[in-house]
């Protein structure tokens, strides 16, 4: 989620400052939460500023260090299903992850385990004939 602009964080402390309502009535007033106003209050007072905090982030990937295996995993077996590569995964790189875990990194990394349909399959005779078949019987 954003952060707040400045221009608003502005508005509310200036608001609470030139004692507009409570905490509650401001937070209405400018549609945020009330902790919202609470805490930027806090903030403003004890550290003497209203800039957002930067975002801490979560926890890393066990993944992270590896995505080159991963990568190779995939391009080896693109059929492999995402517990078949993370038993593929544990058994070579010794790192257990769930198989929503994988997805993610499979995503990150703009990767599918799908294979494109190629031209030569799109257009065989039995295709064919079922395309034709089916604008004949429309």
């Amino acid at each position: 989620m954003k952060a707040y602009s400045l221009d608003l964080r502005q508005k509310v402390v200036d608001a609470y400052e030139q004692q507009e309502g409570s905490q509650r009535e401001l937070a209405k007033r400018f549609k945020v939460s009330p902790n919202f106003v609470r805490l930027l209050l806090k903030q403003h007072q004890t550290e003497e500023t209203i800039e957002p905090k930067p975002h801490t982030g979560g926890f890393d990937s066990k993944l992270a260090n590896h995505l080159d295996r991963v990568q190779q995993l995939v391009e080896q077996d693109n059929e492999a299903t995402l517990e078949e590569l993370c038993v593929q995964l544990e058994q070579q790189v010794k790192i257990r992850v769930s198989p929503s875990t994988l997805c993610r990194t499979l995503q990150q990394l703009n990767l599918t385990r799908k294979k494109p349909l190629q031209a030569s399959q799109a257009e065989t005779d039995r295709v064919q004939l079922l395309r034709r078949e089916y604008r004949e019987e429309i």
